[in-house]
């Protein structure tokens, strides 16, 4: 039964032949699910099966037809493409339904974005990938798009409404980059000292809902926000933990993964996808609870390729093993540990795994460190283990253990490694 408070949607998705019909249900399922979280009920799922694309609107006239007499019979507000839509489709589009806005996905996971969007360069980045991507389909539409599906795909962040006014747009995405380029600085500044403090970094990925922060809280006790929603994480969150042998190590979580994420929204979102790229250790966290979770994790690895991270460490997360115990997933991945971040069971062998993998690329060193730059040795104590501290005449001779980045940092005072 619909919400009235919800905007009504009718859902739109194409397979090129009858072996795609399948996927494309999938993909339509989850549409459904993104809509849902944007506020808006799904009335039906509308699939056409065309070997090609009509370039007028995207599918043939009969099918716009179709979905036509579903908009005017159940009074729908929204019709979502599970496709992208050019601008000139859109306009085609809402031409002949004529009663309806259209939109795409990529406008519809762009308005849930700015829905959930906190700090300011979340708020930055989405409205910025609004005004490249999701401006240009709203010009010309004026007053209509505050009438028509609860704002839905034409919302900034905050709800504040986007500008779609074209003399305004270059100028404010100019001012929007220059902005965002400051914001970038200052993360590699941050990422910069993160680094120094030689806390191995630990990346929390895997598809949107899979249980990213629950998994962040059931280590740290962290309190992130923990939502049965898709996208409920968009700004990645840094958060301490400690490891069974006392060691600190940086877990940060960060935005969910979905297939058929537009290259563009990547791109977009490059300097929050970053912390990914510079995680010494993945976690990727999959919801074993969901039919589609080898599938969730195949869209995983892709986007971790697509980052420039894989090669990386890697350990999988099965979570919600306390619901779905019964997995076979564990014999064919190295480094894979079932756990229930609800209840806390298997935490331990999680901590555990990301210790051994740390231990795995340590090694045991001797530094010879000058005493003018003694502070070097603090910076040890902070995030290493040292063994030994001799001063002698020539500097400070110290034994610690270090990994790989810690070599890096250190290697002018290497006298040995073993």
């Amino acid at each position: 039964m619909s919400d009235s408070n919800k905007a009504i949607a009718i859902l739109v998705g194409i397979a090129k032949n009858s072996s795609e019909l399948a996927e494309c249900e999938i993909s339509l399922d989850e549409l459904s699910r993104l809509a849902d979280t944007a506020g808006a009920d799904t009335y039906a799922k509308v699939i056409q099966i065309k070997d090609s694309y009509d370039p007028r609107t995207l599918i043939g006239r009969g099918k716009v037809a179709e979905i036509a007499d579903l908009a005017k019979k159940s009074e729908a507000e929204l019709v979502i493409f599970d496709e992208e839509l050019s601008p000139a489709q859109i306009r085609n589009l809402e031409s002949d339904i004529e009663c309806a806005t259209v939109i795409d996905r990529s406008m519809l996971i762009l308005d849930i974005f700015a829905l959930h969007a906190t700090s300011g360069e979340g708020k930055l980045q989405v409205e910025l990938a609004q005004l490249k991507y999701t401006a240009p389909r709203l010009i010309g539409k004026g007053l209509e798009l505050s009438r028509q599906g609860g704002g839905i795909g034409s919302r900034g962040p905050g709800e504040t409404k986007l500008e779609t006014d074209r003399r305004h747009l270059h100028e404010k995405v100019v001012s929007l980059e220059l902005k965002l380029r400051e914001l970038e600085n200052t993360r590699a500044v941050m990422r910069s000292q993160r680094d120094r403090s030689g806390l191995t970094k630990v990346a929390l990925v895997g598809y949107t809902n899979a249980g990213k922060s629950t998994v962040l809280n059931a280590i740290t006790g962290a309190g992130v926000l923990s939502a049965d929603k898709l996208f409920a994480t968009l700004d990645p969150t840094t958060r301490k933990a400690q490891l069974p042998s006392g060691e600190d190590i940086l877990l940060t979580d960060t935005v969910g993964f979905i297939r058929k994420l537009p290259h563009h929204l990547v791109k977009a979102f490059k300097s929050t996808l970053d912390e990914v790229r510079y995680a010494d250790i993945l976690l990727v966290v999959a919801d074993i609870s969901d039919p589609e979770f080898q599938n969730q994790l195949e869209v995983t690895e892709s986007v971790i390729k697509e980052l420039g991270a894989a090669g990386k460490p890697i350990i999988y997360v099965l979570n919600k093993f306390d619901i779905f115990p019964n997995v076979s997933f564990l014999e064919n991945k190295k480094n894979a540990v079932e756990i229930s971040a609800k209840t806390g069971y298997g935490i331990d062998k999680l901590l555990l795994l990301i210790e051994d993998i740390i231990r795995q690329n340590k090694k045991e060193i001797k530094l010879l460190i000058p005493y003018f730059a003694q502070s070097a040795v603090s910076d040890l104590y902070n995030g290493y283990v040292v063994k030994n501290v001799e001063y002698i005449d020539s500097g400070i001779m110290v034994e610690a253990i270090l990994d790989e980045r810690g070599l890096g940092i250190y290697k002018k005072y290497l006298v040995s490694e073993s």
